[in-house]
C-alpha cells in the first residue's frame, strides 16, 4: 500500500486482512506497518496505539454484524425475525471466525456505537413479543449470551461430540423462540 493512501480506515483494512489470515493474536502495529509498507511510527499519524486499532477494528466488525443481522430481519417479525437474527449472527461468525474472535465485547466508545446498532435491531425484533424497557433489556442479554456462547464455542472448536452442529443450533433457536413466546 503506498503511503499516500494510508489513513485510519486503510490501517483498519490492513489489520482486518491480518486478522482474517493469521488470527487476532497476529495483530501488532509492526505487522500492520510491514503490510502497509511503512515504518511503524508512520502508523501513529492514523492510530494512537494498538488498543485504538483494536477498538477501530472491533467497531468495523460490529458494524458488519449489525449490517448482516439488520438485513436478515427486514420484513420479518416475531419468531421469523428472531430466527433470522440468530442465523445471520452465526453465519457471520462462521464465515469470519478470526474477525469474530477479535471482536471486543467491552463498551469502548467506537465499539459501543456500533453495538448500539445491533441492540437497536434486536430491540425491534423483541417488540413483537411485547417486550420493552427492562424486559427487552433482559431478553436481549439472554439472546446475546446464547448466540455468542454457541458461536464462540463452535468457532473455537469447543464442540467435539459427533452430533450435527446445525441440528444443535436449530434446537437452540427453537428453545429461544419458545422462551420468548412463554408468558413471563
Amino acid at each position: 500500500m503506498p503511503r499516500a493512501s494510508l489513513s485510519a480506515e486503510a490501517v483498519v483494512d490492513v489489520a482486518l486482512r491480518i486478522v482474517d489470515e493469521e488470527g487476532p493474536a497476529a495483530l501488532t502495529l509492526s505487522a500492520v506497518a510491514g503490510r502497509a509498507g511503512v515504518a511503524t511510527p508512520s502508523l501513529y499519524k492514523h492510530v494512537r496505539n494498538l488498543a485504538e486499532l483494536r477498538d477501530l477494528l472491533s467497531a468495523r466488525i460490529m458494524n458488519e454484524l449489525a449490517d448482516e443481522t439488520g438485513v436478515a430481519v427486514i420484513g420479518r417479525s416475531a419468531d421469523d425475525a428472531i430466527r433470522a437474527f440468530m442465523t445471520a449472527w452465526r453465519s457471520y461468525a462462521l464465515r469470519h471466525p478470526h474477525r469474530y474472535a477479535a471482536l471486543l465485547h467491552s463498551p469502548e466508545p467506537r465499539t459501543a456505537e456500533a453495538g448500539e446498532r445491533l441492540i437497536t435491531i434486536l430491540f425491534a425484533t423483541l417488540r413483537a413479543y411485547g417486550l420493552e424497557d427492562s424486559a427487552a433489556i433482559h431478553a436481549a442479554r439472554c439472546l446475546r449470551a446464547t448466540v455468542h456462547g454457541f458461536v464462540s464455542l463452535e468457532t473455537g472448536g469447543g464442540f467435539a461430540l459427533p452430533e450435527a452442529l446445525d441440528e444443535s443450533y436449530a434446537l437452540l433457536t427453537h428453545m429461544v423462540v419458545t422462551g420468548l413466546n412463554t408468558p413471563h
